[in-house]
């Protein structure tokens, strides 16, 4: 069941939505349509990211490799 909600924009966001609406949808009586779906957008897109850095991971690496490694593409680096 959809509800009603105030959100005060910028104006420059604002236009954005106004202009997003027409591009979708031929008006600009469509914003909140065009908010949802952004809105929805942007949080499946978070959700998936804390996901992928919080869930279990497949390998381990340890300080001393990275530091290793770190030391080792300095070198390359530095004989060009």
């Amino acid at each position: 069941m959809p509800r009603r909600t105030t959100v005060i924009l910028d104006d420059d966001v604002y236009e954005l939505l106004v202009r997003e609406s027409i591009r979708r949808y031929g008006t600009p009586k469509a914003i909140s349509r065009v908010l949802n779906e952004l809105l929805r957008e942007g949080l499946q897109a978070t959700s998936e990211l804390v996901q992928l850095l919080y869930k279990e991971k497949l390998t381990w690496v340890s300080r001393e490799s990275v530091e290793q490694l770190r030391r080792e593409l300095s070198r390359r680096f530095e004989k060009r």
